[in-house]
């Protein structure tokens, strides 16, 4: 099955910029950003179908790029004028090989492949 790692996660400023990479193995139709603060749930940042239909979180949305280049194995996740609240930990995930759909799911409960995780942490 799909097995993915997430890396690029660091420290930068408010209103900085931050690029985070998921290099996986196998095929996947839904891929997704998800993160997880501190004694918060876990929450949707971005989706990706195959096609390259996105969603975003409300939070994020208008300043993170989700995207997939599947020739390389590799899902990005371009972070821009961050906030210290994207402080968290960022993982990618995947549901495996499957048919196509119109957009991917939000809830972390429809992805059964997940990275580690990597850390984004925004101060000044």
């Amino acid at each position: 099955q799909v097995q993915l790692v997430e890396f690029g996660g660091g420290s930068a400023q408010p209103g900085g910029s931050l690029s985070l990479f998921c290099e996986y193995t196998g095929s996947t139709s839904c891929m997704a950003w998800f993160r997880q603060a501190p004694e918060k749930v876990r929450e949707v940042v971005a989706t990706i179908t195959y096609a390259g239909r996105t969603s975003y979180g409300e939070s994020v949305k208008g300043r993170f790029q989700i995207s997939r280049d599947d020739n390389k194995n590799t899902m990005y996740l371009k972070m821009n004028s961050l906030k210290p609240e994207d402080t968290a930990m960022y993982y990618c995930a995947a549901d495996g090989p499957g048919p196509s759909v119109f957009e991917c799911p939000r809830s972390e409960t429809r992805y059964p492949a997940w990275g580690q995780g990597t850390q984004v942490t925004v101060s000044s």
